[in-house]
This record gives C-alpha cells, structure tokens and sequence, in this order.
C-alpha cells in the first residue's frame, strides 16, 4: 500500500481494545440511543389534527394503500407496508423509479398513497407527484417540513420536524428513519385498533411459524380421532389394551368412552405400569373406569393454540383431549406433537416420557381416582 493510499473507512483496527475502553464505546452507543429516544418523546407532542385526519382517510380506505419512498425512506416504507398488511390494511410498496416504467399502473382510483421524504424534495418521489394528481388518488405524506414539496402536495401532511440525526457526523439517516417508522406504526395499529382487528384476524394472515401455531385453533394440530386409541368405559383393562392397538405412532393414552360416546376419561401407560409396580394385576381383569383417570380436562374445538399450550405448559399434561360441544371427542393434542411450542416444558421434563404419573414423578397429567 503507497503512503498516499488510505485504508478503507469500515477497516477494523487492530488493536481495537487499546484505542477504545469499553466505558467510552457504551457511552456512544448511550448517546445515540438517547438521541432517538428523545426525538420520539417530541414525536408524542406533535400528533396533533393532521394525525386524526390520516387516521380518518386510512380508515375509510377500501383500495389499496401504496407506499413510496427511496433509500433509507423506502426502507422503511417497505417495513410499514408489511404492517399495514398484517394488520388488516391491503398495503403494496410502489418504488419511485419503477413507477415510471409502468408500475404506476399499479395505483388505481380508490386506492391511497404514503410517500415518504425526510426531506420532502427527493426528487425520485417530487416527479411522482403530477402522475398521482391525475389518478386523482389522496396523498399522505410523511417529512420533516410541511412547506417542502412533497408536504405541500399532499392532502395530509405529519411533520416530523427539524431532527438531529444520531449519526456522529450528523448525516447518516438514524434518527429521522426511527421517528419516521413510529410515526407510520402509529398510524397502522390505530386504524387496526379502530375497525377492532382481532387476534383471529391476525393468525389467519400469519398461518406459518410459531406465532402462526400459537394462534391457529386445535383442530388444526390435534391428532385426528382415527389415529387416537380409544375404548369403552365399561370394558376391562385387558381389553382396553387388546382392543386400542393402533399401527403408527401412538400417544400415551387411551380415550375412554361411554355407552353415547361422550369422553369419561383417560387410561396412560402410566397407569398401565402403576398397576403392575403396585401388584395389581388382578385390576386387569377389571372394569378400566375403576381405575382410569376420571373427568379429564379437555379444550372445546375452536380453541386457539395459545390456550392449549399455556395448559399443557403451565400443568404439565402429557395430553389434551379436544371434544366437540356434546362431550365427544374430536381428537387429542399430544405434548410430542407440539413440543417445540413449549420451552418450558422442555426443559423440566423429557416429553417422550411425560406420562400421567404420581409424585414425585416428572410430571402430572390428571386426578386420580383410586381403585377401591
């Protein structure tokens, strides 16, 4: 490298620990915080009438909210427009550039823009502003002067105001970009929170990872009552368990029914290997509701995931029986199914062996009516 050559500004020094103490490199992350946190303490302030009228047309929207904005705006309109959506208003990301080579045919009338400009004189979103003017579409705009030109283009204006930027050198979009991103989550949470957006409105738009399961309904992950082991009330232990083999993989206990079908109780494995450490074969050969576990808890169909993993979690069941208003069992949610959902659980107790067991056993499934 010639002398005249400088290295490159994202170089990492060497010896980064002599240069720097860790006090004054927490010191700068501090500041920097506190610039933003600050700048959005002044945000709460100045929601004012211009706040309610975005709030008023966004409600009223029944097309399509397109947001527009370039760089770090664009950026973040992209993240307000996965709000938006989830939370029940239809939102597409229109890029400035593109919407001069046909992806303006994407805003149709009914439809309403978001641009966002910290500056308001971006001139990607400037030369969109005649094209919306004639597809007669509302504008909200989000930037920093409402005299710009952005800000005196549209029929809402939320000002954002003369901010400091985070950044050292006072450039590089910090904390404009976190004010401009509360601003806009602002105004979609509300709009949810006023058409009354539930939280089955919210699963069925996220139906995929964990928080998609949690809010689904039991039916969607209970084992289906053909692959359940089930057997009458009335029939001994020896045929309850001559009579419920099932091919496949199995859960630990038995759906117990009576003369109309209705569940009655749950026979595990665990009582099955109770008997035998207590010598009590003879209960074989004995009506199983004498020695099942009676009244079980169960969980309605339409149930959402989060009841039934909040039980299985917080009691430490093994299994959960979903039963349809009557009393008849649908199917049954088994911890091994679900045990991804529990991290608590998973670290009390080995699911594969959570059983219906007595202390001081791992866990316990349901109370227990003794054989007399």
């Amino acid at each position: 490298m010639s002398k005249d050559t400088k290295p490159h500004p994202c170089a990492v020094a060497p010896a980064f620990s002599q240069q720097f103490s860790g006090t004054e490199v927490i010191q700068f992350g501090r500041e920097i915080i506190r610039t933003e946190a600050d700048a959005l303490e002044r945000l709460v302030d100045r929601l004012d009438d211009a706040f309610y009228r975005a709030v008023g047309l966004l409600y009223e929207l029944r097309g399509n909210l397109m947001v527009t904005g370039i760089g770090k705006a664009g950026l973040i309109g992209q993240k307000l427009v996965a709000t938006f959506a989830s939370t029940g208003t239809r939102a597409h990301f229109l890029h400035p550039a593109e919407a001069f080579h046909g992806d303006l045919g994407r805003v149709c009338p009914g439809d309403m823009v978001l641009m966002l400009s910290q500056s308001g004189e971006t001139s990607e979103v400037v030369k969109l502003l005649p094209a919306l003017k004639k597809i007669k579409v509302p504008l909200l705009a989000i930037t920093a002067s409402l005299s710009s030109s952005v800000g005196q283009s549209a029929d809402v204006t939320l000002s954002l105001g003369n901010l400091d930027e985070a950044c050292c050198l006072g450039l590089a979009p910090s904390t404009s970009t976190t004010v401009m991103l509360a601003l806009g989550d602002a105004l979609a949470l509300v709009v949810s929170r006023l058409r009354g957006f539930q939280a089955e409105d919210f699963a069925r738009f996220h139906p995929g990872g964990a928080l998609g399961l949690k809010l689904s309904c039991v039916e969607e992950h209970m084992r289906d009552l053909n692959e359940c082991r089930m057997a009458g009330e009335e029939q001994t232990v020896r045929e309850v368990l001559i009579a419920s083999t099932k091919p496949g993989r199995r859960s630990g206990a038995i759906l117990l029914l009576d003369d109309v079908g209705r569940l009655t109780g749950l026979f595990t494995d665990s009582d099955l290997a109770r008997l035998i450490e207590q010598r009590k074969e003879g209960a074989l050969d004995r009506p199983v509701r004498q020695v099942m576990s009676a009244i079980p808890t169960v969980v309605p169909a339409g149930t959402r995931m989060t009841v039934a993993i909040e039980m299985l979690a917080e009691r430490k069941f093994s299994e959960l029986p979903v039963v349809d208003q009557h009393g008849r069992p649908i199917g049954l949610i088994d911890v091994t199914d679900v045990v991804g959902m529990l991290p608590d659980v998973a670290e009390t107790a080995d699911p594969a062996t959570a059983e219906n067991s007595d202390p001081p056993g791992p866990v316990r499934l349901f109370p227990r009516e003794e054989a007399a």
